[in-house]
């Protein structure tokens, strides 16, 4: 797992779909959720229930994000525990 550090906090990213990055933030507020990072821009998206809290990226690097975090919601869960818990 590629760990960056941004703003003095460890920002592991989980994957890597092509240029897009989704990282989680250790020590982060809640609710849950994790971050999509994109050569064209950046959202926040709550883990749950798959809602963009904020940001914006292409319709199509969104709904392959979001066709990832929903085949892959053990892993983000799982690791929001291991970074925040």
């Amino acid at each position: 797992m590629e760990r960056t550090i941004l703003w003095g906090a460890a920002m592991p990213t989980i994957a890597k779909l092509g240029a897009i990055q989704i990282r989680i933030f250790a020590d982060d507020h809640h609710p849950p959720h994790f971050h999509i990072w994109t050569p064209d821009g950046e959202a926040l998206v709550l883990i749950m229930n798959l809602t963009v809290l904020r940001g914006h990226i292409r319709k199509r690097d969104l709904g392959l994000v979001l066709t990832w975090a929903e085949r892959n919601m053990p892993l983000l869960l799982s690791e929001w525990d291991r970074l925040n818990g």
